[in-house]
């Protein structure tokens, strides 16, 4: 067990990372999106290009960070029932949700995005819009995007049973909450 909590750690490490890296992209969409406005109203002129490079950032912070919010415990969850639960019990369901649904999803929609971003490399696929851009790396998004969530999902899987094991405290305890405050985690 300490060597997976150890592989757990690694991926946290790198989850954690690539999520503080990737939220400066809200920065630069936010910038070129005010740039770009604002050349379009001021000379009335504007650049497709522009325009779909906010639309690559946007689907970097998504995909780049769904393995982030992953990690901070910030994913969307339906606390109705599973909030009056034991802890132990929040953890099987989770275990549960992770081996059968999140798992299996990242995996096949990863496996799946591989060929569609291949095809659109080795045609060197560009925007169907004048001035557009190549669409390759938006589309290499997918995979990377789905193979960093399964990977934080392999690391909560391990921390899911290494709780129930004893070999560590609830995971879930010191996530943070909404904009960081531990105590926003807690179930209400």
């Amino acid at each position: 067990m300490g060597t997976l909590l150890a592989f757990s750690r690694a991926i946290d490490w790198v989850t954690e990372r690539v999520g503080k890296l990737v939220t400066w992209c809200v920065l630069i969409a936010v910038l070129i999106s005010a740039a770009n406005a604002s050349v379009r109203y001021a000379f009335n002129t504007s650049s497709n290009a522009w325009l779909e490079i906010q639309w690559y950032l946007f689907s970097a912070i998504f995909l780049l960070c769904a393995g982030y919010t992953f990690l901070r415990n910030e994913h969307v969850r339906i606390d109705v029932i599973s909030g009056h639960l034991s802890k132990r019990t929040q953890a099987w369901i989770d275990i549960v949700g992770t081996v059968f649904f999140l798992l299996p999803m990242a995996i096949i929609i990863g496996w799946l995005a591989w060929p569609f971003f291949l095809d659109a490399f080795e045609r060197h696929e560009m925007s169907g819009n004048a001035g557009g851009l190549v669409r390759w790396p938006v589309k290499l998004l997918i995979p990377i995007g789905f193979a960093l969530l399964a990977l934080q999902g392999i690391s909560e899987l391990i921390k899911r049973i290494a709780f129930l094991c004893g070999r560590i405290p609830d995971p879930t305890a010191n996530a943070p909450g909404p904009h960081g405050d531990p105590a926003a985690s807690e179930h209400v």
